[in-house]
């Protein structure tokens, strides 16, 4: 998922296009998932009007990842129905944030072996952070043992999550999971990984540069090592 326009980061470029240690953040995302599994179909949600400056990104880096592009629509909602209607077949789907380029190897695995078992799985990881609860205009504490941070991929049975995406769209739907749960099935977790952030503030780029000089020293130009 790469449709949306990244209005917190700042400046007129979506963030999936941004820099990071010079290559987009796009380009490292989708490295992952090819190495996680070369043979894996991937489908790149953009809006239209990026289209052609991706393909030249492409071109300019040298980035041969086989990938399908597909239009965004006006919301994330509307965005992974058109990415789901170009999916073919039965199967498992994994629907990924673009501007989460350091998801580990072993969370992609242990969310397809979980949700091949009970249809549904989405990685978390647990609020380290001491949390306040505000009702009525006071503020109490809540127990932050009851709070997970919620992360991608979250992997779905494809069929189910089709179906799923034929509901009418509300604003309670904030993720993927919050969809396939309005079908009354419940879904699964497995523990994420703390790099995995979504780059959202111009802060998060400057940690991201940070991960990735941590994995990779010399930051090879298309691979995430």
């Amino acid at each position: 998922m790469a449709g949306g326009k990244g209005l917190r980061m700042g400046g007129d470029l979506p963030k999936q296009f941004i820099p990071l240690c010079g290559k987009p953040v796009l380009m490292y995302t989708l490295a992952v998932f090819h190495q996680w599994d070369a043979d894996a179909e991937i489908v790149l949600v953009l809006p239209e009007a990026y289209n052609a400056y991706w393909a030249m990104l492409c071109r300019e880096l040298n980035m041969h990842i086989p990938h399908r592009v597909i239009n965004s629509g006006q919301t994330r909602f509307h965005s992974v129905q058109n990415g789901l209607r170009a999916l073919e077949g039965d199967g498992l789907v994994a629907i990924h944030d673009a501007v989460r380029p350091f998801v580990a190897d072993h969370v992609i695995t242990a969310c397809f072996s979980t949700a091949a078992q009970y249809g549904a799985a989405i990685p978390f990881i647990p609020v380290k952070e001491s949390v306040r609860e505000i009702k009525d205009g006071q503020s109490r504490p809540f127990d932050r043992s009851r709070l997970y941070i919620v992360q991608t991929p979250q992997v779905f049975q494809t069929q189910p999550l089709q179906e799923a995406y034929q509901h009418p769209y509300t604003e309670q739907f904030t993720d993927d999971a919050t969809v396939w749960e309005a079908s009354r099935t419940p879904v699964h977790i497995v523990e994420g990984n703390p790099e995995n952030i979504k780059l959202t503030t111009p802060p998060d780029l400057l940690y991201a540069e940070v991960i990735l000089k941590s994995l990779c020293p010399s930051v090879l130009p298309v691979s995430l090592c």
